[in-house]
């Protein structure tokens, strides 16, 4: 079996890649169970030491691993650059905190001594998206890494070039052979991988299809699970909030990858009292990005990463409209490219509303005080992140309880940071990346008593 890799701005091929055979994709599995039991046993000074140095080779590439991001999904070259840099601080931040998470953490009791030491656990799947196809991987990999895994890669079959790149950092980085290997292979082995001895857990980042199914195997094989799935969050604005830096922030949040982020800003929530300021303002901002060819430095918004996903987006447009939304912006589709749109007098029972929408897209929905707001906001089946723009900060800090979501920003976009957990509730999945939390998700939390 054949993937091709498909520029989606102008259709143009990027690059073949075959699938491993079964007699290959074996090898690897023995591979990685081979390359635990000696990695497990190097020192975590040496295995931090070679993930800075992987951070390093990001920094040092950054070019050419931003260009096959951008040729591969589409995303505008100076957010591909960004990735990659981004990526190279998550190399360093465990790099850096890697001895302290994994110190042991002594716990008194009537035992002499009595302690919880943390140890690596095995092979590690990822399963990631093409969305970020860099820092997906890497915020797996580097807590996963460092902590004594090893990991194996199936990424989306249309990134399959930056794949194949990130295997090349490890490399280059002077990973031994076998700790981090991308598997070129078609979904349907998915469960072959899992089951194998050597697989202990799995990761992944995706949709709420892909995740269900991907739990249901690790369930049936007594395998640990980690998902990452989709979100619809909610961007709130108050009435005494500062307007323009509102607008700001949104238009960042929700066009940012030309929408196409899980974590996006996709419902805007607006007490009555500022709807029609904001929106107003909005729209003229959305107006203003440039779209264009995603290589040139001036481009703000490019293509879907593929048709499929610009003609749902439309339905869903078009759907909403038929349910009485009102259309501000936008609303046009050729080929991948979908134009940045703008909807008002959205309500809950349109696509745009109850669905992710995953692109440049962003429905108004007019909430009559901030209660309301809030319950708007928890009308959803998805819990990754919700923003409240708003000047008493103290008042919004203390109704961050009316929130069931995994994250809540307050005058910020919801975004992820090496420093943070990152994860969701509900539709969104459940376990977290990053942070301390990251790393503890593939140990063994060891207890040790000494009588």
């Amino acid at each position: 079996m054949e993937f091709k890799s498909i520029n989606p701005f102008d259709g143009k091929e990027i690059g073949t890649y075959t699938a491993l055979s079964e007699a290959e994709l074996d090898n690897k599995l023995a591979l990685s169970q081979t390359a635990f039991s000696s990695w497990k046993k190097v020192p975590l000074a040496d295995r931090c030491a070679m993930m800075r140095k992987a951070g390093q080779v990001l920094r040092d590439n950054v070019e050419e691993y931003a260009l096959m991001i951008t040729l591969e999904m589409g995303k505008p070259i100076t957010e591909s650059r960004g990735e990659i840099n981004k990526c190279a601080w998550v190399c360093d931040y465990y790099a850096d905190n890697a001895a302290t998470f994994l110190a042991n953490e002594v716990i008194e009791t009537d035992a002499q001594l009595s302690f919880v030491r943390h140890d690596p656990i095995g092979a590690v799947l990822a399963i990631m998206p093409w969305n970020f196809p860099f820092w997906q991987v890497f915020r797996f990999a580097a807590p996963t890494l460092v902590a004594g895994n090893v990991g194996l890669l199936k990424h989306a079959s249309n990134v399959f070039g930056c794949a194949a790149q990130i295997e090349d950092v490890f490399r280059k980085a002077e990973f031994p052979e076998g700790v981090f290997q991308n598997l070129i292979v078609h979904h349907d082995a998915t469960e072959k991988i899992i089951a194998h001895k050597a697989v202990r857990a799995v990761s992944l980042t995706g949709s709420e299809r892909a995740g269900s199914e991907v739990a249901a195997l690790a369930g049936k094989h007594i395998k640990k699970s980690v998902l990452e799935l989709g979100g619809n969050n909610a961007f709130i604005v108050w009435e005494d909030a500062d307007i323009d830096s509102a607008v700001k922030t949104a238009v960042a949040a929700r066009m940012l990858n030309s929408g196409q982020s899980c974590i996006a800003a996709k419902r805007f929530i607006l007490v009555e009292g500022i709807y029609d300021e904001f929106l107003s303002k909005f729209t003229v901002a959305v107006a203003e990005l440039k779209s264009g060819e995603p290589t040139a430095n001036e481009t703000q918004v490019g293509p879907l990463a593929r048709k499929d996903l610009a003609d749902e987006l439309q339905r869903q447009v078009r759907e909403s409209i038929a349910q009485g939304a009102e259309l501000l912006l936008g609303g046009n589709q050729c080929e991948c490219y979908h134009e940045p749109t703008v909807l008002g007098n959205v309500k809950p029972s349109m696509p745009a509303f109850s669905e992710e929408t995953f692109g440049p897209l962003a429905a108004m929905i007019k909430a009559k005080d901030e209660k309301h707001a809030f319950e708007l906001s928890e009308m959803s089946n998805y819990g990754l992140g919700v923003t409240v723009c708003t000047r008493n900060i103290e008042k919004a800090i203390e109704m961050a309880s009316e929130v069931s979501d995994g994250a809540y920003f307050i005058n910020e976009l919801v975004k992820s940071d090496p420093r943070l957990p990152f994860g969701g509730t509900k539709l969104s999945g459940y376990g977290r990346e990053l942070g301390k939390d990251g790393m503890m998700e593939f140990v063994n939390r060891k207890t040790v008593y000494v009588k």
